[in-house]
């Protein structure tokens, strides 16, 4: 059996995953598997792998530039990933972030912000944190005819008023009425973030968009997870939801430790590896 074989069905689709696409997945009962990514390199491995979308997140602020939040990251910054993960993208849908304070002050501001993000990386969407709060946003955003994805539960944006990360969100009555209000505004899917399964699955059945969950158990409509995070390269990172399908981190250092020694004891480059 070959390499692409061996890949997911969808993978050998050469059909672009588009917003429409993505929505009419709900209705096929087809589950969505989505993935962050950052870079050019890293985004053209999932996008082979056959994921549906990919999220080019503000995690990166974490991940990537190493913040304790996700606050300091720019549009600049988000503009600047984005564009290197599109670069690279063949059939995945590419979500991209807008970051704090992009879109909370006004939903000109909003537009003007998406209209670049979408303007300069050539992706396909973005994503936004909030369900009422932000309902009349994403009704002006999509009006001006830019797919939006929501957010609600644990918003990592709001860490401030939270008081930190990783905290269950519970408050049932306010969950429902946020992701029944970014469906109304016209969102085309809703990220479900550090909720519990019974709640997330309620709003699932109960919505008409897909639901993309993050620690919200396994009857949303598709499910997302940090790229770093699922392939073990952020060390000592191990909440409840997460599964490591790699142990990169440790794999990294140990061949970086063999690099180190051989070129310190003069066993690299050797013959194999130096030009006649």
């Amino acid at each position: 059996m070959d390499d692409n074989q061996k890949l997911p069905a969808d993978a050998k689709s050469a059909a672009p995953v588009t917003v429409p696409r993505f929505v009419a997945a709900k209705r096929q009962k087809r589950r969505l598997a989505v993935l962050t990514a950052y870079d050019y390199t890293w985004a053209g491995i999932v996008d082979a792998a056959g994921v549906d979308a990919i999220l080019v997140g503000d995690t990166l602020g974490m991940v990537v530039q190493g913040h304790d939040t996700t606050l300091p990251v720019t549009l600049d910054e988000m503009i600047y990933h984005a564009e290197m993960v599109t670069r690279a993208v063949k059939r995945a849908l590419v979500i991209v972030d807008m970051p704090f304070m992009t879109y909370q002050v006004s939903p000109e501001t909003a537009i003007a912000n998406a209209g670049r993000i979408l303007k300069e990386t050539r992706a396909a969407c973005v994503k936004i944190e909030g369900g009422v709060n932000q309902a009349e946003t994403i009704r002006a955003m999509t009006a001006a005819d830019i797919p939006v994805m929501a957010h609600v539960g644990l918003k990592p944006q709001s860490v401030r008023m939270l008081g930190g990360m990783g905290k269950i969100q519970r408050d049932e009555q306010r969950l429902l009425d946020d992701a029944r209000a970014a469906q109304d505004a016209g969102a085309f899917g809703i990220v479900l973030e550090l909720i519990p399964r019974q709640l997330a699955a309620a709003i699932t059945a109960e919505l008409e968009i897909p639901t993309i969950g993050i620690g919200a158990g396994p009857d949303c409509d598709g499910q997302v997870l940090v790229l770093n995070d699922m392939l073990g390269l952020t060390d000592g990172f191990q909440p409840k939801f997460l599964k490591r399908y790699a142990e990169l981190h440790g794999e990294a250092v140990q061949a970086a430790t063999q690099y180190v020694t051989e070129v310190r004891e003069g066993s690299f480059p050797d013959d194999a590896h130096s030009h006649d």
